[in-house]
């Protein structure tokens, strides 16, 4: 795979870019997929653009996006293929190898894309059509995978907020501000909570079977306790963030370790504060959205880290309707269309658009929770892991097994970031990619842990 161009000092990208595009945008579900291909919204025939997909896979989201297919995109009929990213990756694979394509469209985030970056159809002049979009050009810059041409066309993107019930913000330290807090008063707010609520923690975070802890740790505590993800795995700063994150689970919810959606224990009051993917936060304040705050998370050290997932939208090689293709991207990439797919599937723009007055209220509270997070001085950006495939999977469990070593078994820290760091350092020699944001990113360096 190409690297993506980068280093520490442009880990930190510019503020008010990513999400800084003139509206009120919303929250993003998860960007991540979940089920088996499924053809709709046309038969996939000559003159329909067949659109693959690993976005939109649970079943209510598919149904609303094809319902903006169908009433916004005039150029051809779509068949909308969702599936999960294994699916995703070996489809595109067998059809592009065998020189067999079947696929006008393809869809997902970028660490789904990048690694078939040479299956794609350069899309710079698509890209150059589309200025006046004025894409954020940190967003429009993974599209050009390596430097090699625009591979994909910015689609949507998401991240991950703090979800607050009023209720305990009256345990908030003194001078602090939800919406600025440092890691430090993150924790004391914590301990303060648990105390004022009888003994009973009430923050909660998803750190069940099916949930999304491990990119808490991936996105939010190490980078902003290390400046990196992986290179700095194991170092005196990741042990400083682990030493952290083991106080913080002491005024965690036990029952933490069953939460996955963590808009479930928010609703039934069983914690009043939350970290987790929007997608999983929103449906919380849907009853009485007046009685919570969403808010940005917190910084450490090195900065306020937080993950940022886009999503892309390009054309295989050899694509059997490539210039209809192209007319769907410009559809979907309108400011009305973006709009609308924001305001039935709650997926944040890429593009400039008015702004949306008739959002959901739990859409609006997640949309300035993101735009503060990512207004914030000093931020620092992570990917989820980019190019290691069907390994994403091995790599999360590393950071889910350091967790459950350090927090749940009460294992040494060093010890366990130097045993996790060897296995995690076996996955990155045989997979042999570049690093991914916010670690240093070199197209000659292979990904390890320092």
């Amino acid at each position: 795979m190409a690297a993506l161009p980068g280093s520490f000092a442009d880990a930190r990208l510019a503020r008010r870019t990513l999400l800084g595009l003139g509206l009120a945008a919303g929250a993003a579900p998860l960007l991540t997929a979940c089920g088996g291909a499924s053809t709709s919204g046309a038969d996939g025939g000559e003159g329909a653009v067949n659109f693959l997909s690993t976005e939109f896979t649970p079943v209510e989201e598919r149904q609303r996006f094809e319902t903006i297919l169908s009433e916004r995109v005039k150029a051809a009929p779509v068949a909308f293929n969702p599936v999960n990213p294994g699916v995703f990756a070996s489809t595109l694979t067998t059809q592009a190898d065998s020189g067999n394509m079947q696929i006008s469209l393809v869809g997902g985030v970028h660490g789904n894309l990048a690694p078939h970056a040479q299956r794609l159809e350069n899309l710079d002049d698509l890209a150059n059509k589309l200025a006046d979009r004025r894409f954020p050009e940190e967003i429009a810059e993974l599209g050009r995978i390596g430097g090699a041409g625009t591979m994909y066309i910015p689609w949507m993107q998401a991240s991950y907020v703090l979800a607050v019930h009023k209720r305990a913000l009256e345990w908030l330290p003194a001078g602090a501000d939800v919406q600025n807090l440092t890691y430090d008063q993150f924790l004391t707010w914590m301990r303060d909570a648990r105390r004022g609520n009888g003994g009973k923690p009430v923050l909660g975070l998803p750190c069940g079977p099916k949930g999304l802890s491990h990119r808490f740790y991936q996105g939010y505590l190490l980078p902003s306790f290390t400046g990196g993800q992986i290179t700095t795995f194991r170092n005196p700063d990741a042990v400083t963030a682990w030493q952290y994150m083991k106080e913080l689970w002491s005024v965690t919810a036990p029952a933490s370790t069953n939460f996955e959606y963590m808009q479930e224990p928010l609703a039934r009051g069983e914690v009043l504060v939350a970290w987790d993917h929007v997608a999983r936060l929103v449906n919380a304040p849907a009853a009485s959205p007046d009685d919570w705050v969403m808010a940005p998370a917190p910084r450490g050290p090195k900065g306020l880290g937080y993950m940022l997932i886009v999503a892309g939208l390009g054309i295989p090689r050899g694509a059997p309707e490539m210039d209809l293709a192209k007319s769907v991207i410009e559809a979907l990439t309108t400011p009305d269309v973006q709009t609308e797919v924001l305001r039935r599937n709650a997926f944040f723009p890429v593009v400039e658009a008015p702004p949306a007055a008739d959002l959901p209220p739990a859409v609006a509270l997640e949309a300035e929770a993101v735009r503060r997070q990512q207004d914030a001085e000093g931020t620092i950006v992570a990917l989820p892991p980019v190019g290691i495939g069907a390994r994403d999977g091995e790599v999360s469990q590393i950071f889910l097994n350091t967790f459950k070593e350090i927090c749940l078994d009460g294992r040494g820290v060093q010890q366990v970031l130097d045993a996790q760091a060897t296995q995690l350092n076996t996955i990155l020699d045989e997979v042999k990619v570049p690093c991914w944001r916010p670690d240093p990113v070199g197209a000659e360096q292979t990904c390890r842990v320092a």
